[in-house]
């Protein structure tokens, strides 16, 4: 056994990488069931493929660039950590094998490249789907990770809090997925009929389910510890996911006079998604407070699209950036000071300069994010033709895949 090992911590961090896989399979149901009956195979292939092809960067050269030695000082990128194919098992992160660490990162980046698939679901090609996920993967979330994540990265450097990734994650996935949606154009449905409703109610909880089932690992793994730190994550995790989940349906309910087919399991991803950042930092009163205040927002943040015109076609820039922002933004107000971080929010006591830099923040990643993602969306698809024409989009996707 390696000198330093705490196995506690490494048995939890192993389930907790387990559980966030379990996220992108889930995530390919939750959308597979909103999509178009014809797209469905397409939709779930879109998250499936991102587990083979982000890990096989992830291993090559990704989390060297995500986690290796600061590249010049400034906090911008890691370099020359390349060692993954002659490292040893026993080799430790902290007091966790270096492995454990590594594949449970792993997790995130593969979830956040699906996450971005469903803003363009059903009118994107899957071979050059692939292509952009390699591309986007290197380009954007590996760095975005090392500005967030890394000791030596420059938000984490400057105080920047995120505990689980509403940075890395759900705000970068969210602002690729309004990128890409700008980039590549308005499905040949969008604003001509009424807007699609889930094919496949159960698809859809089931994928909840799972979402909210591997959200535990995400959170509570990110402490990298299985002690206090975890168990406020784990808690603030489902206290604020049931709040959005009510507030949501009990706003639908004054709305429009009835709930809808997706309120309820759109306003728990809504939770879910704020509470990200801040589940480390925040109590539970914390925990309810940003629950009630993202369904509030994103209920009319999923609307913007068909105001502003880009079609986001299951509404990634309404929940995921919408929410993500909330999260980050809140502990500038909630952060207590007393778990994950010393830094308090204006709540309890704090200065505004936190809330300042998570606003920075919020700015550079998806100032950023939404750049480099619209070019990459645009040379992929004047390369490799990631829109299907309008025939093909009218007969569906699922006509380009073997399926037997």
């Amino acid at each position: 056994m390696p000198r330093g090992l705490n196995t506690g911590d490494s048995a939890w961090v192993l389930v907790s990488f387990a559980m966030v896989l379990l996220m992108t399979p889930g995530l390919a149901f939750f959308y597979g069931g909103m999509a178009r009956s014809k797209n469905l195979v397409s939709v779930l292939y879109m998250s499936f493929v991102s587990i083979a092809v982000v890990s096989v960067i992830w291993f090559a050269y990704g989390y060297g660039i995500a986690f290796g030695p600061d590249l010049g000082g400034v906090g911008l990128l890691g370099w020359g950590d390349w060692q993954f194919f002659k490292t040893t098992p026993s080799l430790l992160h902290r007091e966790i094998p270096l492995y454990v660490y590594s594949v449970f990162q792993l997790t995130f980046a593969i979830i956040t490249i699906a996450l971005v698939s469903g803003s363009v679901a059903n009118r994107v090609r899957i071979g050059p789907w692939m292509i952009f996920g390699a591309v986007w993967v290197t380009l954007v979330y590996l760095p975005v990770a090392h500005w967030v994540f890394s000791d030596t990265g420059w938000l984490s450097k400057w105080g920047v809090l995120d505990f689980a990734g509403g940075l890395v994650v759900e705000l970068n996935s969210g602002i690729a997925g309004l990128a890409l949606a700008v980039a590549l154009g308005p499905g040949i449905n969008f604003r001509k009929e009424e807007p699609p409703r889930p094919k496949n109610v159960p698809f859809v909880l089931l994928g909840l389910g799972l979402l909210w089932f591997g959200w535990f690992g995400f959170n509570g793994g990110s402490a990298l510890t299985d002690g206090p730190l975890a168990a406020n994550a784990v808690a603030n995790t489902m206290m604020c996911g049931c709040v959005a989940m009510l507030v949501w349906m009990l706003v639908e309910r004054m709305r429009y006079k009835r709930f809808s087919r997706l309120g309820g399991a759109t306003g728990a991803v809504a939770g879910l998604v704020a509470i990200t950042p801040a589940c480390g930092y925040v109590n539970l009163f914390g925990a309810t407070i940003i629950g009630v205040v993202v369904a509030i927002v994103c209920t009319y943040a999923v609307e913007v699209k068909t105001v502003v015109g880009y079609d986001d076609t299951l509404d990634v820039v309404g929940i995921h950036a919408a929410g993500g922002i909330v999260g980050i933004v809140a502990l500038g107000f909630l952060a207590t000071g007393q778990y994950g971080d010393p830094t308090a929010g204006l709540v309890y006591g704090g200065s505004v300069s936190l809330l300042g830099k998570q606003v920075v923040g919020v700015l550079a990643v998806g100032f950023y994010c939404f750049v480099v993602t619209f070019a990459i969306g645009k040379i992929i698809d004047r390369l490799f033709r990631m829109r299907p024409t309008p025939e093909e989009e009218a007969a569906g996707l699922d006509t380009e895949l073997r399926i037997d």
